[in-house]
């Protein structure tokens, strides 16, 4: 009989998959839970249900620190946001793949199978960076069956795989975010309630006064906070917490997915915007103004891939070079102010600051007004000449 790894995360989804592996498929069945950051329970839960079933061989991969620094942190150097929402589940999903793969490999398995349905993006990260580094078959039985989630249910109950708790909303965590949706959150004009979220007090309930934070980068990575060295999944934590108590860091909005369709989506990631903020006001003390517009584009082009799946694309091995290069110079401390949900920045220094007290001084001589006269002179000189030519026409 063939072997089969599956991504298990213990939910209906993939416990159902379990069965109709076996079932369907005729395989036997490895499941694999690979930890990025989630809440321990939902750790803990793929091992106990994986040996409820049918004391199935299981692995639990704790990948937390590997998805800080070579995805999370990439991503902090990148500025990469899709639509607004600073990548979370998107970037844990090609880590998560890798993982599987190696087990796969591993057990001399012949195909890994996922959870996914045909309507997400999730499909489409995890079976790129599969097909990407493996030739393994991969199987998807909720989307290749057609299943509804209905019939999962009755599916399951046909089979004795115990339900997951009655939640109202659909959740994946990792260290960088909380991605909520379904139940009431698909009718946009319903407010999310304050029982989606966990991570992000509502501003009412944040302190009356302001706090401020200290970010140190090095090379575009961040190290240090109020002055501490701290580990990378220190850092996220304590950014997490500091930046959530002060309400910061909620998204809503209508996320264009993959296959076309618009999706409701909620986010709760304030260590990221609160580290992608910093992190942006150390870049405007630090590089040109040419090399800001490039960043530019390069984050919305990094977003875009690392958001559709494309992990393994070279184009986003050949961004990573050219950021990594911009980003030497970015090193240095960034003052942040949070309070009552709003969030700026107050300080910034670098040794690799192009900025010149001097120069911008008004008391300054250094800079010769006088010999600005030409350069204004002939500034905006086609749009003279254009002004010219119309008045003629008229």
């Amino acid at each position: 009989m063939d072997k089969v790894v599956l991504a298990f995360s213990g939910g209906l989804d993939t416990s159902v998959c379990i069965k109709l592996l076996e079932e369907k498929y005729n395989m036997e069945v490895i499941t694999a839970c690979v930890d990025v950051g989630q809440p321990r329970n939902e750790i803990e839960r793929p091992a106990m249900v994986a040996e409820k079933l049918g004391n199935y061989k299981h692995y639990t991969i704790d990948a937390r620190r590997e998805f800080a620094e070579d995805y999370i942190f990439p991503a902090i150097k990148a500025n990469a946001v899709y639509e607004g929402y600073p990548l979370s589940t998107a970037l844990a999903r090609p880590l998560i793949a890798k993982k599987i793969v190696e087990v796969a490999e591993k057990e001399g398995a012949s195909a890994i199978a996922h959870g996914c349905t045909g309507k997400g993006n999730d499909q489409f990260r995890f079976e790129a960076v599969i097909r990407s580094t493996t030739d393994l078959d991969v199987i998807a039985p909720i989307r290749d069956l057609n299943l509804t989630r209905t019939e999962e249910m009755e599916y399951a109950r046909s089979c004795g795989i115990p339900l997951p708790s009655d939640k109202l909303y659909s959740i994946d965590e990792n260290l960088w975010g909380r991605a909520i949706e379904g139940d009431i959150l698909e009718d946009p004009m319903v407010e999310p309630p304050e029982d989606a979220f966990e991570w992000t007090r509502p501003i009412h309930e944040t302190p009356e006064d302001p706090e401020t934070l200290e970010v140190e980068f090095r090379h575009g990575v961040p190290v240090a906070l109020n002055g501490e060295e701290l580990e990378p999944l220190e850092i996220i934590g304590l950014a997490n917490e500091v930046a959530g108590k002060h309400g910061i860091g909620r998204v809503d909005i209508m996320e264009d997915r993959i296959i076309g369709m618009k999706s409701r989506e909620v986010y709760e990631t304030p260590a990221a915007f609160l580290l992608l903020e910093a992190h942006r006001g150390l870049e405007q003390l630090t590089l040109t103004r040419s090399e800001l517009r490039f960043a530019d584009i390069i984050s919305s082009t990094y977003a875009e891939l690392v958001y559709s799946g494309l992990w393994h694309d070279p184009l986003r091995e050949d961004l990573d070079m050219a950021v990594n290069h911009m980003q030497r110079r970015v090193t240095g401390t960034v003052r942040v102010k949070l309070h009552r949900g709003s969030m700026r920045v107050t300080g910034r220094k670098s040794p690799y600051s192009l900025y010149s007290e001097e120069i911008v001084s008004f008391e300054d001589k250094t800079l010769d007004q006088r010999e600005m006269a030409g350069m204004v002179k002939n500034y905006a000189l086609q749009a003279a000449i254009y002004s010219r030519v119309c008045r003629k026409e008229s």
